[in-house]
């Protein structure tokens, strides 16, 4: 039988010296940063004050990176029981930078441990059915079937919560994308698709949120990095084509205010919801963003014909290109759920709290923008 498993704190050396802050509720002290170029003071936003009806045994299915290690954190100061279910290769928990070593020993103490591989089903029908948990939290499910061992380990399950993406709909001209719209069971993200209709038609109480580009401290993929990368080599930003291509972006805090707002909310109850940032960007304009978030001058935008180009296997600019948004009204009428963070809020919040400290999860790799500047020389000379 699997056993759960209290974690002990594991703290970590920082590589530069941490500013006061209590991550553990986004709030925070004053933060006080000089930014180059720029001076002003950054006071980073983020207090989450979210109350479900009653405590819950609750189940993380994942949790140890990004999304999970803010959600979690507001859950367990929200008085719930939470376990992750990982394969347990990376650390269960980990301190946030700024946060206090009261507050992290506190999280830490309370977050318990399921050690498993989510593919092996008979393992997973038998721990989930002994230990029993009344709300699951998927944020890491990519196909149906692995989903369903886990309805049928807990068949009084009160909610299943389940982190899909709005990769899922129909490439269109009319945007931006709605939960009625059309969706392409062809798409990359097909297996969270298919997901949603299991839940569907499985009777059980479910709510699916979809993401479109979620950033902020701590992301693994390469979105505001890949920018902060350039800007901080003083290199100009390759972006393809026109550079008017419009996208979205929601703030890793926001998408886990809105995860801790459907628990026990009724009119969640077999819901799709959009989640991210109010407002589009063009994919210029982000550029420019991350600089004025960061405090670098205004960059040198090179554009460029995607087409011209063999770059291997190496993915030479971190968007798809093409107009890619959605409408987050309804989360926010149906929900109350309103995004705190602006974009250059957003990602100075991200800066400040990651990058700008010297940490980041990918080296800088310019090869392709070295192609890509090597050929833009030529054509000017």
């Amino acid at each position: 039988m699997a056993k759960l498993v209290a974690v002990q704190p594991q703290h970590q050396t920082p590589s530069l010296s941490l500013l006061p802050s209590s991550f553990s509720d986004f709030n925070g002290t004053r933060l006080h940063a000089c930014i180059q170029y720029k001076r002003k003071v950054w006071q980073p936003k983020g207090a989450l004050r979210v109350t479900a009806s009653s405590n819950k045994k609750i189940l993380i299915m994942g949790g140890t990176r990004f999304i999970g290690v803010f959600m979690s954190r507001l859950l367990v100061k929200e008085g719930h029981q939470v376990t992750l279910f990982t394969r347990g290769k990376a650390p269960i928990t980990q301190q946030l930078p700024g946060e206090s070593d009261k507050d992290y020993a506190d999280f830490s103490s309370k977050i318990l441990h399921l050690k498993g591989d989510r593919k092996d089903f008979d393992f997973v029908k038998s721990s989930l059915a002994a230990e029993g948990f009344d709300v699951v939290y998927d944020i890491n499910g990519r196909e149906a079937d692995e989903v369903a061992p886990i309805l049928d380990a807990l068949p009084n399950l009160e909610q299943y919560i389940y982190c899909s993406s709005a990769g899922v709909y129909l490439k269109s001209d009319y945007m931006p994308h709605c939960e009625t719209d059309a969706v392409d069971p062809k798409s990359r993200h097909k297996g969270k698709l298919e997901t949603e209709n299991l839940l569907a038609s499985s009777g059980v109480n479910w709510t699916s949120l979809r993401p479109v580009y979620i950033y902020g401290p701590l992301n693994y993929n390469p979105v505001e990095e890949w920018f902060f990368h350039r800007l901080k080599a003083g290199r100009p930003i390759p972006i393809p084509n026109s550079g008017i291509q419009i996208t979205q972006l929601g703030h890793v805090k926001d998408l886990a205010t809105a995860f801790v707002q459907v628990l026990g909310n009724e009119k969640a109850s077999k819901q799709v919801f959009n989640i991210s940032g109010e407002k589009y960007v063009t994919f210029n304009g982000l550029a420019k963003a991350c600089a004025k978030a960061a405090g670098f001058p205004e960059p040198e935008i090179i554009h460029y014909n995607p087409r011209e180009f063999d770059f291997g296997k190496k993915k030479a600019f971190p968007f798809r290109d093409q107009h890619y948004f959605a409408s987050v009204n309804k989360a926010k009428s149906v929900l109350g759920w309103k995004p705190e963070f602006d974009l250059v809020e957003g990602l100075a919040d991200s800066y400040n709290l990651d990058f700008g400290r010297g940490t980041f999860r990918k080296e800088a790799d310019f090869t392709t923008d070295d192609m890509i500047l090597g050929k833009s020389l030529v054509l000017q000379s």
